[in-house]
Order: C-alpha cells, then sequence, then structure tokens
C-alpha cells in the first residue's frame, strides 16, 4: 500500500505539478508560487531549486523510465549549464532573475553541493558527459576554495572572499560551519562516487564522514549538533529532527556506495542511537515536531520533516527489522495524505502545519526552497526499495 500510494502521488500529483511550472520563454522553471497557487512568472529563480528539480526529474526518469521526465531534466539543466555558472571566478551562483541574468551573485557551498548532487544524477540518467564534467569541475572549485583543514565553510562572495553565512544561519545564530551543508555534501558526494569512481571524490567523502561520526555526532545525548564556529565548537542550543532523521539515510547510502564494512558498522552504530531518539523524542500524534531550541520543542509540522521521516524510518526498518518504525512509517504517510497534501485543484503540499494541522497560509507552495526534492524523493525511495 505505501509503495502503491508513493508511486500514485508521484506521478499523477507531484510530477504533472512541476511540469506545469516549466518556462518555455526563458528556460528552466518558474521560482515562485504563492499559497494563493497565483504563479508569479517574474520572480528569481533559485540556483538550489533548479539543482533540486533536475536531481528530481532525472531520478524520476531512472526509477520510471518515463522519457517525458528526461526531457524535463533536459531542460533544466540547459538553463543550469547556460546561466547558472560563473565561467570566470568558478562555482555556482546563488540566485537568477526570470531571465537568466545574475541577480544573487554569492558562492555558498550548500548550493555547490546541490548543483554536483544535480549535475551526477542528470549524467546517470542522460549519459551527457558534459553534466559530469560540470560535476568534477564544481567538485573541484569546493576542494579548493570551501574547506580549510577542521571542515567545511560556508558562504563567499563571487571572487571566493568569505562573507557571513545569513543563508544557512538561524535561531538568531551567525554560524561559520553547520551540519546541514556538511550533511549534503556528502549527499552530493555520494552520487558523484558512485557515477565517476574518482579517488579524490571518494578521499573527500571519507573526510565528511569522519568529521560526522568525531565532530558533529553527539554522542553522548545520541543527536547531531547543528551549528558551529571556525573550529567546530557547537554554537547555539538545537536539536533539528528533520535533518537528525534524513541524516541517518543519507549517511547509510554513503556507505553502501563507498562499500567499507568498518565504515557501514560506525554509521549503524550511530544511525541506530539517532533513529530511536527520534521515534521517542520527536513523534506527535503520528506526526514528526520539528525541533528543540534550549528545551523548548517547536511543534510546526513541515512539510520536507514529515517526507524525510518516511524514508529515514522505513530505512531503519529494511536494516533494523523493526516492525516499529515500519509502523511510524506509514503513520507520517496517513498523515502526509490526511494533513500535507494540498487537496486544491492545482495545489501540491503544504508547507507548514501548525499543532492544529491548520496550513500557514503565509508559506508559498514554490519558493527557492520549496521544491520537488523531498517529497518526490521520498516517493521515489520507496518505490525503488519496495
Amino acid at each position: 500500500m505505501l509503495s502503491r500510494d508513493c508511486k500514485n502521488e508521484l506521478i499523477n500529483h507531484i510530477i504533472p505539478f512541476w511540469n506545469n511550472l516549466e518556462d518555455t520563454e526563458n528556460g528552466g522553471f518558474y521560482g515562485f508560487m504563492g499559497n494563493d497557487l497565483k504563479l508569479d512568472k517574474n520572480a528569481e529563480k533559485g540556483v538550489i531549486l533548479h539543482s533540486r528539480i533536475l536531481w528530481f526529474y532525472s531520478n524520476c526518469y531512472l526509477v520510471l523510465k518515463d522519457a517525458a521526465c528526461l526531457r524535463k531534466a533536459k531542460h533544466a539543466f540547459e538553463f543550469m549549464s547556460k546561466y547558472c555558472v560563473d565561467r570566470e571566478d568558478g562555482g555556482v551562483f546563488w540566485m537568477m532573475n526570470a531571465d537568466g541574468t545574475v541577480s544573487d551573485s554569492m558562492k555558498h557551498t550548500y548550493c555547490q553541493a546541490f548543483f554536483v548532487y544535480a549535475m551526477s544524477s542528470y549524467y546517470d540518467a542522460s549519459k551527457d558527459k558534459e553534466a559530469l564534467k560540470l560535476a568534477m569541475e564544481v567538485f573541484n572549485v569546493i576542494e579548493s576554495k570551501c574547506r580549510d583543514v577542521v571542515a567545511y565553510l560556508e558562504a563567499f562572495s563571487k571572487d571566493w572572499k568569505l562573507i557571513p553565512n545569513d543563508a544557512l544561519s538561524e535561531n538568531g545564530l551567525m554560524a561559520d560551519k553547520t551540519m546541514n551543508t556538511t550533511l549534503h555534501l556528502m549527499e552530493a558526494y555520494t552520487e558523484l562516487y558512485r557515477v565517476s569512481g574518482d579517488a579524490n571524490v571518494l578521499k573527500a567523502l571519507r573526510f565528511q564522514l569522519e568529521i560526522t561520526f568525531e565532530k558533529i555526532y553527539d554522542k553522548e545525548n545520541g543527536k547531531l549538533l547543528v551549528f558551529f564556529d571556525k573550529n567546530l565548537n557547537e554554537i547555539g542550543d538545537i536539536y533539528s529532527y528533520g535533518h537528525d532523521i534524513e541524516a541517518t539515510w543519507l549517511i547509510d547510502r554513503a556507505c553502501d556506495v563507498i562499500g567499507d564494512e568498518h565504515l557501514s558498522k560506525r554509521a549503524s552504530e550511530m544511525n541506530k542511537v539517532i533513529v530511536a531518539n527520534i521515534a521517542d523524542r520527536a513523534m506527535s500524534n503520528g506526526r514528526l515536531n520539528n525541533e528543540v531550541e534550549k528545551g523548548v520543542v517547536n511543534k510546526l509540522h513541515i512539510w520536507w520533516v514529515q517526507a524525510e521521516g518516511v524514508v529515514g524510518f522505513y530505512n531503519a526498518y529494511q536494516r533494523y527489522d523493526n516492525a516499529g518504525y515500519l509502523e511510524i512509517a506509514r503513520s507520517l504517510w496517513q498523515y502526509i495524505k490526511d494533513y500535507v497534501i494540498d487537496k486544491r485543484e492545482g495545489g501540491e503540499w503544504h508547507s507548514q502545519l501548525d499543532d492544529n494541522n491548520i496550513p500557514d497560509t503565509a508559506k508559498p507552495v514554490v519558493d527557492p526552497w520549496k521544491c520537488p526534492y523531498h517529497n518526490g524523493r521520498m516517493c521515489l525511495e520507496i518505490i525503488s526499495r519496495t
């Protein structure tokens, strides 16, 4: 039932919704739709959004073998390769105008990561060697510009001067380094290593896993730390439920692709604790709460947190043979069906709901962060795993 439902949601709802956002005049996909379901064709086009769209359609083609998805992926690829890459200073920009000109020339490591992730998957789907070439070029930029001896730095100007990390800092903090960027670099390098077999990518991927095991993982409390100073000392007091459950299956995936039994064992021991703690601490009436800050639970129910919960708990069920985790995955999917999926004609998924399951009407349906990546990937993962 879970697999059938996810396939139906993907084919009959998520894919058609994003198909309708294709911009045939200026290229790429439209970048904003408000909660009123009105499309803003003149809105900026996020590079993260486009990377996630490219990743989404590439993987829809790989799983469903639907040539129409590959055509949509090619459309996204052409926009990104033409407009989003900085041919002068290397890497990719943060934000484009509707016509493809540069709106915000910031270089963010997180954004570079998603570009690598998308190009790697598109290469797998299309066998277009230009995509792999671009992925490797940006990988080399990340490794030469975005890391020090400790870990990965975050935000840079167009010419790679460090700037404040406004984009990925929250809760009144300004972080030099974040768990979120490390996690999604790991995700990107896993995909790049899978399709390239490149030894330098493998070395960097192992470095990221080591950072996670030794610095980001809080062994005493069984969770991942979120924000750090430049030396990877924790700042703030935040426990991100969504990132923790997402991280478990992405780390497992990285170790599977590497094929190192010792790494896989370390990951399994860590992830088993993290998953059990999320099941115990974060679930509330069949939903996942958002986070805890200074001991106070944030009871917003975010679309991507629920989607990652389905995959994370299903992955834990498969790896630990714990039927309770399958039931949690099913309960989260039921909550998504009942409340998160927007039942309005022309809608997709609500961005977030309050503790009474009321959607936040101030949150858009599409913006630089709201994309088909988490919910689409949930569907693709469940289809592939079952």
